[in-house]
């Protein structure tokens, strides 16, 4: 028998190892040194990745963040402004019983008992709806303001300063800060 020497196997297959197919393979080609600056760049390149997925992860996080908060903000909204249509179609009841009132006499003793039922209604509708943060502008007296009043007309006047509410054709009405419905007013003009 002949010794075999076990790194000349001609014929053995089964150990070789196909130098494209190695996951582990090296380039004997480069000199040593080079493939230590090799791996100092992928270390590089992996902590770059690695910061970059924090900036990213922190990202995320913060956007999930304003996500939520416009979340709680809109619903809040919607709490609060629920009843904007609804508390707007109300007005014209009280519309009606402020005109009922300026209508009817008080020294009259017929009508009288009519009115006190009006006073009362009034009242306990004007009541409801500061309840629900529903409040009345009546702005006579008060500077013009455009974002809550509309003018109709302007009117020469001695005795207000210019762009000054001199009378209210209709109430104006906020529902929790917001303007439901603007007053309508005539406003003073140089006079």
């Amino acid at each position: 028998m002949s010794e075999q020497n076990p790194s000349a196997q001609p014929n053995d297959t089964s150990s070789r190892v196909d130098p494209e197919s190695s996951p582990l393979q090296t380039d004997h080609t480069t000199e040593p040194g080079s493939q230590s600056v090799s791996i100092d760049a992928l270390q590089q390149r992996i902590t770059e990745l690695e910061l970059g997925l924090k900036d990213q992860t922190l990202r995320s996080q913060a956007e999930i963040q304003n996500i939520q908060r416009r979340c709680e903000r809109d619903v809040s909204q919607a709490h609060k402004f629920a009843l904007e249509k609804f508390a707007g179609e109300l007005l014209a009841v009280i519309d009606n019983l402020e005109r009922a009132l300026a209508a009817s006499n008080p020294d009259d003793e017929a009508t009288r008992s009519l009115r006190d039922g009006i006073v009362l209604t009034h009242k306990l509708f004007a009541d409801a709806l500061r309840k629900f943060q529903v409040e009345a502008i009546d702005p006579v007296g008060e500077p013009f303001n455009p974002e809550v009043h509309q003018a109709v007309s302007t009117q020469p006047s001695n005795q207000s300063e210019p762009n000054t509410v001199l009378n209210v054709y209709q109430k104006g009405y906020l529902l929790n800060g917001r303007l439901l419905r603007p007053a309508i007013v005539v406003v003073s003009s140089a006079g």
